[in-house]
């Protein structure tokens, strides 16, 4: 062999072993490397697979009733609860080695990155379901290769610390079908109208070819582009033994029948109901611990739709096209339940709640809180005092206050109690305050909800503090509760996004804040602005509802220059409404000042449709007589204005309607006599 040969020989030969030395080398630190990362991977522990999802909201009757999202509507579901189909298709079209690989499919990486090499740029995906998990968690979707590295990092540490059925599932939440629509959830109501387990294999593979580019291959928007998709994972679907050839062909065939024009998701049934209940778990989930910014929720209101349809209804009827502006509730006296509410007559216009939100001057609805504490005082219903013009002194007798009736007239002699609440007397009202002091009236306030400032004014009997019709309505609602503290709430329960209950309302422990006693007697009386014979220089205040009324009713209205109150309540029902202006500016128009209680009488009447009139329930302790009006004695022949009322046994009347000496006490105020107690007309006489 010739010297040159051998040489080259040997150079060959130490090129070998040199290419061997650095594929070793390179084995050894790629080794070191990968075993680097996975100590990595290992360090850096499972990540975070938590993404943001829509809140659902229920009625009363568990019906979806709207949603709250941040940018990304998303109904959370298991991987029970998502088709079959649906799961097959995407591995089918996405990853079919999904079930083997630990997050990378190092063939199609191959494939990718030559193609990638060819072109200069970044053409070709590779990715597998776990990394477009990855990416929808935790990266942007920009064809770089700094996030295809980030995005493998990420794909591996989820590999490694979640099984197959917990990505998928993930996955399968994440991916983007188009129209605002994430996860499989969410794209199947907006589609179909229908939950993800109840997908049919036409409507599976239908949906599966969005995500692919959900600009172009929506059945909305692009119909024949998706269904050319849909071939292309239909066939996958065979080819790896999902379905048949006649199963396919048979999705093919059927015809899918779209239901995104009746999608109603984004709209919500009262809207203003909605932003109580969510003000209230707010403060329910920051005691539980929780944040409500995690999302998830499904949280089941106290919504009636029927009563909350009627209340539309009647404001739809009555509210005059004038900018007139109102808030109405509705909420049970046993459970405290609200049933309606609507804080506006437009929410895309105002989400200004005028029911929780605004302080206005309730006017005489607040009298019946001022008669609670007149009753624990020793007032009864037949206690006299003169109607009659009076100048008050108050503030050390700085000041003085003339308060004046609404028609400018007086009865210039004393009236009782019960009259003078049916009759809305202004008088009264002030003597009553003065006589009971102040401090007795804030705490029956206090006691009843309302957390309105009070001033030392005798016009404070008039309702001049500015309060919510929420607290005013709440108010009155324990009243119709028997005196019991019953909290107004919105929320019957709330799970979490793996369905944990965190809150279910349970029963209020009882506890009184008003003696049962006296909020019936009260309820009896309020009963009055209904009824005829309580009528005197002024009508009763509600006889202009009398005719549409078929059931008893205890209310007040109240009236200021700016404002209309009506709250009252049946057995089962409390019910409140205030009408006015947001600037404040005086009700002129007729029509302004009797919205409020057309609205009311409409609703109460409506709801009650179709169920017999109910009494109130009478405690012990109280009994029922047949008064004079106008002297407050035992009713017999000769006495012209009679009706039963109920008092406190220990207070009924000792003396006859037609005793001179009865008529000679009515001369002047006086607090004897016996309580009287309303109920409505004759309703169960």
């Amino acid at each position: 062999m010739r010297r040159s040969q051998i040489r080259r020989k040997r150079r060959r030969q130490a090129a070998v072993r040199r290419g061997l030395l650095l594929l070793v080398s390179l084995g050894v630190a790629a080794g070191v490397m990968y075993g680097a990362f996975l100590l990595y991977i290992r360090a850096a522990g499972p990540p975070a697979l938590d993404v943001p999802s829509a809140t659902v909201f229920l009625d009363r009757n568990g019906h979806p009733i709207g949603d709250r999202h941040s940018g990304e509507r998303r109904y959370p579901a298991s991987l029970t609860e998502i088709s079959p189909f649906l799961q097959d298709a995407f591995v089918a079209v996405e990853d079919k080695d999904f079930r083997e690989h630990k997050g990378f499919d190092y063939s199609r990486i191959a494939a990718a990155v030559l193609k990638d090499a060819k072109a200069f740029r970044k053409v070709e995906g590779a990715s597998t379901i776990t990394q477009q998990y990855a990416r929808n968690l935790y990266l942007s979707h920009h064809k770089t290769w700094s996030r295809k590295i980030n995005e493998a990092v990420y794909a591996r540490r989820i590999e490694t610390f979640y099984d197959k059925d917990t990505i998928l599932e993930g996955y399968l939440n994440t991916v983007y079908f188009g129209h605002g629509m994430y996860g499989a959830e969410a794209a199947s109501r907006f589609y179909f109208g229908k939950d993800a387990d109840e997908l049919t294999l036409a409507e599976a593979t239908l949906m599966a070819a969005v995500p692919k580019g959900p600009s172009v291959y929506s059945p909305v928007d692009h119909p024949e582009a998706a269904r050319n998709r849909q071939k292309i994972i239909l066939g996958a679907m065979v080819r790896q033994g999902y379905i048949t050839e006649d199963q396919a062909d048979h999705a093919l065939a059927e015809r899918v029948v779209l239901k995104s024009g009746e999608w109603d998701g984004a709209k919500k049934s009262a809207p203003y109901f909605l932003d109580e209940v969510w003000r209230e778990a707010e403060s329910i989930l920051k005691a539980e611990g929780r944040n409500i910014a995690e999302g998830g929720w499904t949280i089941k209101t106290t919504l009636d739709p029927h009563h909350q349809k009627m209340a539309e209804a009647a404001a739809a009827r009555w509210l005059p096209e004038n900018g007139l502006q109102f808030g109405f509730v509705s909420m049970e006296p046993e459970t405290g339940r609200v049933t309606s509410m609507i804080g506006g007559r437009d929410y895309a216009e105002s989400p200004y709640n005028r029911v929780t939100q605004a302080e206005r001057q309730s006017g005489s609805a607040m009298k019946p809180v001022l008669y609670a504490a007149a009753l624990e005082e020793g007032f009864t219903p037949l206690t006299f005092l003169k109607s009659e013009p009076t100048v008050f002194t108050y503030d050390d007798g700085r000041q003085t206050y003339e308060p004046q009736n609404v028609n400018g007239k007086f009865a210039e002699r004393p009236i009782s109690l019960a009259q003078a609440l049916a009759i809305s007397d202004n008088i009264y009202a002030v003597k009553t305050l003065e006589e009971i002091g102040y401090k007795p009236f804030k705490d029956m306030a206090a006691r009843l909800g309302i957390s309105g400032k009070f001033t030392d004014a005798p016009a404070t009997a008039l309702g001049t503090a500015e309060v919510t019709l929420y607290e005013m309505t709440g108010a009155y609602n324990r009243i119709a509760a028997h005196g019991l503290r019953i909290e107004p709430t919105t929320i019957v329960s709330i799970s979490d996004a793996s369905g944990k209950v965190i809150y279910r309302q349970e029963p209020e422990t009882k506890r009184q804040v008003m003696d049962p006693a006296d909020a019936y007697v009260l309820t009896e009386m309020m009963t009055g602005m209904f009824d005829p014979v309580f009528s005197d220089y002024s009508p009763a205040t509600g006889l202009s509802l009398r005719p549409r009324q078929t059931r008893p009713y205890a209310a007040k209205s109240g009236t200021t220059l700016s404002d209309q109150y009506l709250i009252g309540y049946s057995p089962a029902l409390t019910a409140g409404i205030w009408a006015g202006f947001d600037e404040g500016r005086q009700l002129t128009e007729n029509s302004d000042k009797m919205a409020a209680k057309k609205m009311w009488i409409e609703f109460m009447e409506d709801v009650h449709s179709g169920t017999p009139p109910e009494a109130f329930q009478k405690p012990d302790g109280v009994t029922g007589v047949i008064v004079d009006v106008e002297t407050g004695g035992l009713a017999v022949d000769g006495c012209g204005k009679q009706r039963l009322v109920y008092v406190r046994e220990k207070d009924v009347p000792k003396k006859l309607c037609t005793d001179p000496a009865l008529r000679l006490d009515r001369s002047t105020d006086t607090k004897d006599g016996g309580p009287l107690r309303l109920f409505p007309f004759s309703f169960f006489e």
